[in-house]
């Protein structure tokens, strides 16, 4: 098949590493990583200069909310500020839309409220709650990537948590369709116990008495839960959005013993510290907490050794007014951070400053989501037949973060002010320019994505 488009650049970030290439085109995929300076005949050209081309970003943990929620973030807005921030595959939660994604009529109906709508490529989890035992073979049918659970309340109604003996009649079915099953990893017992604690008094203004409300203990013993069922079941377990460094030696010896566990972590737990957090500033608020500097850089240390297995925004938007602004009470506050614009700055600006790589950086946010979601053979990588989604950007260039340039719905952020390193310049999706330069394209050119092989649209 003729090439009809290349892009190149001095610094590409292929297989062998950061070098001079030239990605060839066809159609929407890759055909060719090829020499700098070759370039069949009649190929339109892209030249990204002395700017990085990397895999398309593709996060798998982000809350879009639509249908039922789409004043908290839509399909259109969330893939905007994707695209914006490099990010060309998606995977929606199944919750905080209505309804929640936990039947085939739920997933159909939000299949159809995303259709047309969005500039990314966009994948779906399915929900495992109490009862819906006998959906889950139909919806992996219907392409979901897999199932979430929450082993404490979620904070909607339409989501409710499951026991341990929920699980327990869950897992064998999911270990049956090999299929995974990501985990919400905080128990009731130590948050309740905290929550009684003398500390309880205290103004819901402090950052600390929140922090303490969530005690590393609900992670860690929901993470040795967790360990206990995938090794029982032979079951596909992942942990999301973890916090605790506590429990990171549970996992690492889990997985060195052959349990099917992997684990992720988020930007805001690699970014703040709980000492830097003022009281009343309830946009830091999310479930896990982020926790002390020390604990954060235990974080990168098991990021770096593989014991965490890639970074996700958890980008969990709601309108402003749920935050509690006006009083700073952080125990009434919604408890999510806006940053799926932000993400691969973020993690840049963090990963430099303590020695790590672009190579790193594009295992952590490319192509181990893509892995762990089933589209490791067309996402993540800048590879023959794969989808040609790429992101060209600046590594050295600096940026402040400011209200103005953020796409999400909502434009409350605990990165406002912040100054970050690496501004997005162009974004492909499979050879189509989606964004560029802060302009999108005319059409929204994303695709509903099935981990089987066939999309939905």
């Amino acid at each position: 098949m003729a090439t009809t488009l290349v892009i190149r650049g001095r610094r590409v970030a292929t297989a062998e590493g950061i070098r001079p290439a030239s990605i060839h085109v066809s159609d929407t995929s890759i055909t060719a990583v090829a020499a700098f300076d070759a370039r069949p005949a009649g190929a339109a050209l892209y030249d990204a200069g002395e700017a990085l081309v990397m895999p398309g970003v593709v996060d798998t943990h982000v809350h879009v909310n639509q249908p039922g929620r789409t004043e908290w973030e839509g399909f259109e807005s969330a893939t905007d500020a994707a695209a914006a921030g490099g990010t060309t595959t998606l995977v929606d939660m199944p919750l905080n839309s209505i309804p929640a994604t936990t039947t085939a009529e739920a997933l159909a109906l939000k299949r159809d409220s995303a259709r047309g709508h969005c500039r990314i490529d966009v994948g779906f989890w399915g929900g495992v709650v109490p009862g819906n035992i006998a959906s889950l073979a139909t919806l992996w049918q219907m392409g979901v990537v897999g199932f979430k659970c929450f082993l404490v309340p979620s904070g909607v109604d339409e989501f409710p948590n499951v026991s341990e003996a929920d699980l327990r009649e869950a897992i064998p079915e999911l270990a049956r369709l090999d299929t995974l099953l990501i985990v919400h990893a905080e128990l009731p017992g130590p948050i309740d116990a905290a929550c009684c604690g003398p500390f309880a008094e205290a103004g819901g203004s402090r950052y600390q008495t929140f922090l303490e409300s969530r005690p590393r203990a609900a992670e860690d013993e929901a993470v040795k839960l967790m360990i206990s069922l995938s090794r029982e079941f032979g079951a596909r377990v992942h942990i999301v959005h973890h916090s605790s460094a506590d429990s990171l030696v549970l996992l690492r010896e889990a997985k060195a013993a052959g349990v099917r566990i992997t684990a992720e972590t988020c930007p805001h737990y690699l970014y703040f510290a709980a000492e830097e957090i003022p009281d009343g500033a309830t946009e830091y608020k999310c479930c896990p907490p982020i926790r002390e500097r020390e604990n954060r850089e235990r974080l990168w240390q098991a990021l770096a050794n593989g014991t965490l297995d890639m970074v996700v925004s958890d980008h969990s938007p709601c309108p402003p007014a749920m935050k509690s602004r006006d009083d700073g009470d952080f125990m009434k506050a919604w408890g999510g951070i806006s940053s799926l614009q932000l993400r691969l700055p973020v993690m840049w600006s963090e990963a430099l400053r303590r020695g790590h790589t672009i190579s790193q950086l594009t295992e952590w946010l490319c192509a181990a989501p893509a892995r762990q979601v089933g589209l490791g053979e067309r996402k993540g990588k800048l590879a023959v037949e794969h989808d040609a989604d790429l992101v060209i950007w600046n590594p050295e260039s600096e940026f402040q973060v400011t209200p103005e340039m953020i796409h999400h719905r909502h434009r409350l952020t605990p990165y406002a002010g912040r100054r970050l390193r690496g501004i997005v310049q162009t974004t492909f999706l499979r050879g189509e320019k989606v964004y560029d330069g802060g302009s999108f394209s005319d059409r929204p050119a994303g695709r509903l994505l099935s981990p089987h092989g066939l999309d939905f649209i």
